[in-house]
């Protein structure tokens, strides 16, 4: 009887705040249309799967920080070209007022449907921000970056002015305000930072990044974008081996890695990430300097087999689903003019996903010489 009371309060309860403020107020957790978080890829196979959802979450708040020309942007407009492939609307807050179309075109980016802003002030960047995401028609919103959000004081204040403080209130108040709204939405709310050193560190990492701790504690994924070598051809600089580690994660497990080529004027390697990983999950064969996809000599050395992929799209994208179908991750919709021929695998197996996503060598690298950069692993 006990029981039957209690259950006649919920009810009338439940009722009660369902009148008050609408259906959906609250709920049972089983009673929700989906409770798989929606993914959009970013471009890099091996980053997906070190994401451990097959790319950024949905419906959340993304932080991507890193030092200067580590990658951070390049990552966005990649996702950006992703969620537009799928069919998606998305938008670029270029507070740093540095975007460059020609190379975001270059990327994969429609650039013709691409929402650009180029706000004054921290407080216009972040209010339309909110006001895309509030639109509900966004499914990516990117905020470059969070270190050039200058509050409105500080423009119209004197240069050498204090103003302690401010761009973490600010960034404190937009996400308050931004987070619930961004669930709602189910849009993918990346926002890039900056590193600063902090004074006076004897002992730990020094880095911080900045506009204070709320972006820490809103983001459900934190992505530490690092150059870790130059990639070097005849003589010249042609990219950079970067690796990413996901030093928080909501969604999945953390403090995975995963290591990509980003090459001057093309962005993400795609042949050189999905080449990597096939060796690692022996899809592709390695013997000595040799490349091979079953009875397919792919080519001598791993600049030669990256070529041969490019060039043969039948048979990357090939390659790619058999990694993906490995995952258990959805396939990749092939472009026009690139039609897959797939082959079944016999069995699925998990991907293993150790502290690095892709562990194959860089061929023709040279180290650019920062401390903090650290050695590739030598060839088998």
């Amino acid at each position: 009887m006990a029981g039957d009371g209690k259950q006649k309060a919920l009810d009338s309860t439940l009722a009660n705040l369902k009148k008050r403020f609408g259906e959906g107020a609250i709920m049972k957790l089983g009673d929700a249309a989906s409770m798989k978080v929606e993914a959009i890829p970013t471009g890099s196979l091996s980053l997906d799967l070190a994401l451990g959802i097959g790319g950024i979450p949905r419906g959340r708040v993304i932080e991507i920080y890193g030092p200067e020309s580590s990658g951070k942007t390049t990552i966005c407009l990649h996702v950006i070209a992703e969620a537009q492939r799928l069919g998606g609307t998305c938008a670029f807050v270029d507070v740093e007022h540095a975007l460059d179309p020609n190379y975001a075109s270059r990327i994969g980016v429609n650039v013709d449907d691409l929402y650009v802003s180029q706000p004054d002030t921290g407080e216009q960047a972040l209010e339309i921000a909110e006001a895309l995401v509030r639109s509900g028609a966004m499914d990516v919103v990117v905020v470059d970056s969070v270190a050039a959000l200058v509050p409105r004081a500080e423009i119209e204040g004197d240069m050498g002015d204090s103003h302690m403080g401010l761009q973490a209130r600010l960034m404190s108040q937009a996400l308050r305000k931004l987070s619930g709204a961004i669930s709602q939405s189910n849009t993918a709310m990346i926002f890039t930072n900056q590193l600063r050193q902090k004074i006076g560190v004897m002992f730990g990492n020094p880095e911080t990044t900045t506009g204070g701790m709320a972006l820490k504690f809103y983001a459900s994924v934190r992505l530490d974008v690092r150059r870790i070598q130059s990639l070097k051809h005849q003589g010249a600089v042609i990219g950079n081996r970067t690796r990413v580690t996901v030093k928080k994660n909501k969604v999945a497990p953390p403090f995975r890695q995963a290591e990509f080529d980003i090459m001057y004027n093309e962005g993400i390697s795609r042949s050189g990430d999905v080449l990597d990983l096939a060796v690692e999950h022996e899809i592709v064969s390695k013997r000595g300097a040799f490349y091979s996809f079953g009875d397919t000599r792919l080519g001598q050395g791993r600049e030669n087999a990256k070529i041969f992929l490019q060039e043969n799209q039948d048979m990357f994208w090939q390659i790619d689903g058999l990694l993906r179908d490995q995952a258990g991750l959805a396939r990749t919709l092939v472009p026009e003019g690139g039609e897959s021929k797939i082959v079944a695998m016999p069995t699925a197996t998990p991907v293993k996903t150790g502290k690095r996503a892709s562990m194959a060598v860089v061929e023709d690298v040279i180290d650019d010489g920062d401390e903090d950069f650290d050695e590739m692993d030598e060839a088998a």
